[in-house]
């Protein structure tokens, strides 16, 4: 049991440095880092590997560590909008994938998904919004949150419909990862 753990802190220690790395590979032009959302897939695959605390704790720290680090995001107010909305990828893809254990893997997934990135959504609307209420210079509007949330974000929703399924069946199908863990 000891061994299980070490290896979901390791992992999602992994995890968390590609959170930290793959934001630079689309760094130089913002806009397709906000379609594309990359930070979104290591926090997302933690969740599904490592479980639900691991992939909430990895996904709060994640974007203000890397603010701190590197400038983006910046940590007021968008940082901390999407250290709670990553926090809620990791936190529902632990819990989601766990509790649908009936189902088969691959509809398990998207079903999961789906889920995660509704609920994580709502979060950095509600986190954006609460926000703008304290802070007059956060402002936040339901279009805005429509916008940021939805509209905007299709491209990232794509990437992660296509590769979190994608290489969580390559890594069970290789047996690097057990379905029971």
């Amino acid at each position: 049991m000891k061994n299980n753990n070490v290896k979901k802190f390791v992992l999602a220690a992994m995890f968390l440095a590609l959170g930290l790395v793959l934001p630079f590979l689309t760094g130089q032009i913002p806009t397709i880092g906000q379609m594309l959302s990359p930070m979104h897939l290591p926090i997302m695959l933690c969740g599904f590997i490592c479980g639900p605390v691991y992939g909430a704790v990895v996904g709060f720290i994640c974007p203000l560590l890397r603010g701190a680090m590197f400038g983006m995001p910046p940590i007021f107010p968008g940082g901390i909008a999407m250290a709670f909305e990553l926090c809620a990828y990791g936190l529902v893809t632990g819990i989601v994938f766990r509790a649908l254990k009936k189902m088969k893997r691959l509809p398990r997934i998207y079903v999961t998904l789906v889920i995660a990135m509704l609920i994580g959504r709502v979060v950095w609307g509600l986190v954006r919004f609460v926000l703008s209420l304290l802070f007059a210079n956060a402002g936040f509007s339901f279009t805005m949150f429509l916008s940021g949330a939805f509209i905007g974000a299709w491209p990232a929703f794509i990437l992660q419909f296509v590769l979190i399924p994608l290489i969580l069946e390559v890594l069970y199908n290789s047996k690097l990862i057990k379905e029971d863990e």
